[in-house]
């Protein structure tokens, strides 16, 4: 048995191995890995001399605060959307070892340092530090630094990784990489308006941040070697304190769930507390549902959405996309009331690949598919669990985003061209489910399998052309109601026009569906059942 004083160059070269191994399994995953590092690195280097070049600004620590604050809050979310991205993050697989806690923390701390992740972070604080010292001494305490917060940095994932362990290594825990998008998009658009803000006010707007950042651990670090640069040596040193006591914090906190972890039994080495089988009684969901086979199908489609990982994750990047673009666009002043078309057009987009959807088990679908009604009846259903959210969903933005922008007298119209949309959307996407079907893998990221690209493209593109062209009427009505002289007083009919028009091309493209799929249920099976 290694003593302890050796565990840390043996979980250094273990995770060496992991990685060289995790290479070895086929080409494709190696160019992966290497185009992804030249990108991040490259994306590194030019982060850090565009911090070189900010060397001397007025404004250089209010920006490298924000940016170490930024950086470590990252590497506090990571590994609660990305719990698969490190197999080291789960300590769970070292239970059956005789390990000491203390020890174990150096090893694991040790080996987190390896990767692209940790080289990345290390670029930006090397490029914070040379921001704003100024003087040898300075650069000695950046040297100390850039250390101690990217310590601090690791250590704040692996706590926050050991303290969710069991929750992300659950069905459920795996269902929070569902959130990364929405966090993506929202925090994308957050960068976008913070930096046109910045763009028209100026870097001044960051001092009251740096002022608070410079005393938060492990921004404190960089705000030290400011200090000192300022010859505030008391200053600095405080600050230097205050991460160092950040990272003894993190690694006791990390060291306790460690013991915890691997001393207690978890839910599978325990007597479940309750029956294992129970009788399912009947939610209040299916009460509100149509009966028959139309509830029946609702009932399915809407349960896909609320557990099945991939369905769930399309439904909330959807969602996100949906409001964001709307009312950012708002908030930034250079919106539009149409925007809220997104809404409707974004969860429009759900109603393509129906049946891709099931993934193999859409055999048992379609034994139950034995005339163009049964086909009929199953579209249908699935059409109206899409509105049960999209309906309430679409009118909801159409209603805040004209609230923003104070543009009442459209409000009739957007929404009735919304509706034109959406109802344009599902009669294609019935259409396009049924002739181009495509499989959508269970496990990893992918949403296509391989070889099925192309059909993926032909639905979801080809569908959205041609669902502009069937509201080309409505969005006619709506050019001519704002250019003639007395639209305004018409305009509120394209609302009830736009609902009309929308129910009667969703009913007529899944009457055309229906006979389409009940023919080609064999070939429906086949694409959707790969991969």
């Amino acid at each position: 048995m290694t003593g302890e004083a050796g565990l840390t160059p043996v979980f250094v070269r273990l995770k060496l191995s992991l990685l060289r191994n995790g290479l070895r399994q086929s080409g494709g995953r190696r160019a992966a890995y290497v185009v992804s590092a030249v990108v991040v690195v490259l994306f590194g280097a030019l982060q850090l001399l565009g911090l070189i070049a900010l060397h001397g600004n007025t404004h250089t620590l209010p920006v490298v605060a924000l940016l170490v604050a930024v950086l470590a809050l990252g590497w506090a979310v990571m590994p609660l959307f990305f719990p698969s991205g490190d197999e080291t993050l789960d300590p769970t697989r070292l239970v059956m070892l005789p390990l000491r806690p203390r020890p174990l923390v150096r090893a694991l701390l040790a080996a987190s340092l390896v990767g692209i992740g940790p080289l990345f972070t290390l670029l930006l604080l090397t490029g914070s530090v040379i921001a704003v010292a100024h003087g040898g001494a300075a650069y000695a305490v950046g040297v100390v630094a850039v250390a101690l917060v990217l310590l601090v940095c690791v250590a704040l994932a692996r706590a926050v990784a050991a303290a969710n362990i069991r929750l992300l290594t659950s069905r459920k825990g795996r269902d929070l990489a569902v959130l990364s998008g929405l966090v993506i998009a929202v925090g994308a658009q957050l960068v976008n308006f913070g930096a046109q803000h910045l763009g028209s006010s100026g870097l001044s707007q960051l001092d009251p941040v740096a002022d608070v950042l410079k005393w938060v651990p492990p921004a404190s670090a960089i705000g030290a070697v400011h200090s000192v640069s300022n010859g505030s040596y008391g200053i600095a040193a405080l600050q230097l304190f205050l991460s160092v006591a950040a990272l003894m914090l993190l690694l006791a906190v990390w060291s306790r769930h460690l013991t915890r972890l691997m001393t207690s039994p978890d839910g599978s080495t325990l007597q479940a507390a309750e029956p294992a089988a129970r009788e399912r009684t009947t939610g209040g969901l299916t009460r509100l549902l149509p009966p028959g086979r139309t509830g029946t199908v609702m009932e399915r489609s809407l349960r896909y959405i609320w557990r099945d990982p991939k369905t769930k994750a399309a439904w909330v990047t959807s969602l996100a996309i949906g409001l964001i673009v709307p009312v950012f666009n708002a908030l930034q002043g250079t919106g539009s009331i149409y925007f809220a078309c997104f809404a409707a057009g974004m969860l429009g987009i759900q109603m393509y690949n129906q049946f891709g959807q099931d993934t193999s088990a859409f055999w048992m679908v379609a034994t139950t598919i034995s005339s163009t009604h049964d086909a009929y009846v199953e579209l249908r259903g699935r059409a109206l669990a899409l509105l049960v959210i999209t309906l309430p969903y679409a009118t909801l933005v159409t209603v805040l985003t004209t609230a923003m922008l104070g543009d009442w007298p459209r409000l009739p119209e957007v929404l009735g061209l919304s509706l034109a949309l959406l109802g344009a959307m599902l009669a294609t996407g019935a259409w396009t489910s049924a002739r181009f079907p495509y499989s959508i893998p269970q496990e990893g990221y992918k949403n296509v399998a391989p070889g099925q690209a192309g059909l993926a493209w032909i639905s979801i593109f080809g569908g959205m052309v041609s669902a502009a062209l069937l509201s080309a009427p409505v969005i006619v009505a709506t050019i001519w109601s704002n250019v003639a002289r007395d639209g305004d007083q018409w305009g509120w009919l394209l609302l009830p026009v736009g609902a009309a028009y929308g129910a009667g091309i969703t009913l007529a493209g899944l009457r055309l569906a229906a006979p389409r799929t009940a023919a080609r249920l064999p070939e429906i099976l086949t694409a959707v059942s790969k991969g």
